[in-house]
Order: structure tokens, then C-alpha cells, then sequence
């Protein structure tokens, strides 16, 4: 009996660095092993969730020639490239991907596209000419979409095809943010619960606004509370500053990239999400999996993805509101677990790991 080979995929990112696309596509590629071949293409050059991959994975790094600015020449190379590498599915990831798809059109492989949420630029509104472009060249895509806020953009604004739209909800591990685990003592000094959050310390987190939130709450609540920022990014030295000038800085714990976060999420008692965009936020999962309540901004599907109880902490994208969601949660020890248990029971029921494997299983195919 001839036994199939595994399918090549052909997976397309702007950067292979650590982020919440990465790191799903680092979760399935682990768990499937040899059942899938990779191909990976990191257009910037960056391949640093590398160090996510387990090192007997059947995986390559292409190096196509990409000339930046350069659409028409990057799409007759991008031709060529698929023509040249053939695989059997052609996985394409967010907006700036969209010259592999567009080159696709004139090859004609089998393609997902993957559409994980917009930068700064679409935070408000779409950009007319992204719009058409992806109304015109995604139409005979299979795209996935893991929030149903950018599911209803795709089949509204975009205008695709409902027959081609998939709602694949990211998933999590939940074992490895067992909220039953005793955490011990807190690694940062001070006293008084913690509002923790874990970001990448860039413009659209907008985790200046979070400092000033803690900072109302420092000046309104007589009891003291810190908060510790994990996780790191270009915008570090301005929020270390900004810190200090809001008299702040001795309650603030910057404490850089940690590979392993869930040991920090065991510490905090509230979790914060200050964003300006997102879409199905892979750190509110852990924190759901953690047991915790959070204080968000009303951001793509923040407030669909947590516990009925824990709605009410969503607030409008400014520091008050934000700061008067903090305060409520630590104020109310009760309170703050019997929302961190919902949030973990809807976790479990959801946003389990294993369901999103199951669900790429059958889309990608190939497992046996």
C-alpha cells in the first residue's frame, strides 16, 4: 500500500517574529509534526519564533527576492516563486502578505489566507483601496478569520463570499495556565494586589494609556497597588519615563520579554488590555485561562470572547472609564475570582486548544 506524503504548505508572513500569528502557527506545527511539511517565508527577514519550533520539524526557510514598494516586480516574483516551490497549500497571513495572493491569482494553487486584524492605520475605519483589493483577489481563498468582528467585515465590507469565510477561533492550552496552582510569593516588590498586563510595547497597545489609569487609581485609592508590564518593544524608554513624571515609578514593573508568561499571569489579581486595536486578543485567552478578571478597551472581540459577568469591565478606549474597571475589580477580592472562574469555565468550554486543532486539521488536511 502507498502511503500519501505529507502536504507541503507554503506559509507567507510579513515577519516570522514573536507574535500571536507565530505563535499559533509555532502551536499547530508542533502538534502535528511530521503529518504536515513546512515551508516558511519571513518577508522582513525576521525569524525569531524559530526558537517556538520543535527542531525535528520538516521545515525550510525560502529566501525569494522581495524588493519593498516594488508591487508589480514583487508579484511576477512571487509567480515564480510559487511555480518554482509548488506547494500544496499556499498559506498567506494578514494584509501584508497580499502580493503572495495577488501573484497566486495567476498560478492558481489551493490558498488560505489567514486575516488576524489590522495595524493603526485601519484602527477606525477600512482603507478603500484594501478593501476592493481584498474583495478582488481573496474571492477564491479560503479565508479564516478567528474573530467574529473581522468575520463580519469579511462578508460585509470586504464582501467575500460566505461559502469561503471560516470562523477558527484561536485556542489555547489551558494546562498551562492552571489557575489552581498555588503561585507563591509575588516576584515584585511592594505591596498590594497587581494589575498586570503582557503586550508588545508598541504604539498600538497603547500602554500609555494604562499608566495614566494607575495613576488615577494611585492618587484615588488609599491602599496601595502596583503594576507590572510584561513584555517588551520600542516603546519601552517612553513608558518608563512617562512612569516617573505620572509619580508612578516605584509602583511600575517593566519586567521585558518572558518566554514563558503564564508564571507572571499566576501573580496578578486583575489583567489589563489597554489597546486602540485588536481582534481576538491572544493574551486575554490567558488570562481567562488563568482565572482572572479583566479590564479592557472595547476592542474587536474583547467583549465576546469573556464571561457575562466580566462585560462590565470593558470600557470606552480612555484612561477614566479604564481606571474606574481597575479600581471596581480591585476593590472586591470576591468579586475579581468569581469572574476570573467564569472567565476560566468559558475558556474551557471555547477556547480550548484541542478544538482549534481538530478544526485545521480538517481544513488543511493531510492527517491521518
Amino acid at each position: 500500500m502507498t502511503v500519501a506524503a505529507p502536504p507541503r504548505l507554503l506559509h507567507i508572513f510579513a515577519t516570522f517574529a514573536v507574535g500571536g500569528a507565530q505563535i499559533r502557527f509555532a502551536a499547530l506545527a508542533n502538534h502535528f509534526g511530521p503529518a504536515w511539511q513546512h515551508a516558511v517565508v519571513a518577508m522582513d527577514g525576521n525569524t525569531a519564533c524559530c526558537a517556538r519550533l520543535r527542531p525535528d520539524l520538516d521545515l525550510r526557510f525560502p529566501a525569494p527576492d522581495i524588493r519593498k514598494g516594488d508591487m508589480i516586480g514583487n508579484v511576477r516574483r512571487f509567480r515564480d516563486a510559487l511555480r518554482t516551490l509548488r506547494p500544496d497549500v499556499l498559506i498567506t497571513h494578514n494584509w501584508g502578505t497580499i502580493e503572495w495572493a495577488m501573484a497566486n491569482a495567476l498560478v492558481g494553487l489551493r490558498h488560505i489566507h489567514i486575516e488576524d486584524g489590522f495595524g493603526p492605520d485601519e484602527r477606525d475605519r477600512q482603507i478603500p483601496r484594501r478593501v476592493w483589493t481584498r474583495r478582488l483577489v481573496l474571492r477564491r481563498a479560503t479565508v479564516v478569520l478567528p474573530s467574529r468582528t473581522l468575520e463580519r467585515i469579511a462578508t460585509g465590507t470586504w464582501r467575500l463570499p460566505r461559502r469561503c469565510v471560516r470562523y477558527i477561533p484561536n485556542g489555547i492550552d489551558l494546562t498551562r495556565f492552571d489557575a489552581a496552582r498555588d503561585p507563591g510569593p509575588s516576584p515584585w516588590p511592594g505591596e498590594g494586589p497587581v494589575v498586570g498586563t503582557v503586550a508588545a510595547l508598541r504604539s498600538e497597545k497603547n500602554l500609555g494609556r494604562l499608566m495614566h489609569a494607575f495613576a488615577r487609581l494611585h492618587r484615588q485609592r488609599a491602599a496601595p497597588a502596583r503594576l507590572v508590564v510584561v513584555g517588551d518593544g520600542p516603546e519601552r524608554p517612553m513608558l518608563e519615563t512617562l512612569a516617573a513624571e505620572l509619580g508612578i515609578g516605584a509602583a511600575v514593573h517593566f519586567t521585558g520579554h518572558m518566554a514563558e508568561p503564564q508564571r507572571a499571569y499566576r501573580h496578578f489579581d486583575v489583567f489589563a488590555l489597554s489597546s486602540d486595536t485588536e481582534q481576538m486578543p491572544l493574551t486575554v485567552l490567558e488570562a481567562m485561562a488563568s482565572g482572572l478578571a479583566v479590564a479592557a478597551t472595547d476592542v474587536g472581540d474583547v467583549t465576546e470572547m469573556l464571561a457575562a459577568p466580566n462585560k462590565i469591565y470593558v470600557t470606552p478606549r480612555d484612561d477614566a472609564t479604564l481606571a474606574g474597571a481597575l479600581g471596581a475589580l480591585l476593590d472586591a477580592p470576591a468579586l475579581r475570582r468569581s469572574v476570573g472562574d467564569a472567565n476560566r469555565a468559558k475558556a474551557e468550554r471555547e477556547y480550548d486548544q484541542a478544538t482549534m486543532f481538530r478544526t485545521y486539521a480538517e481544513l488543511i488536511g493531510g492527517i491521518h
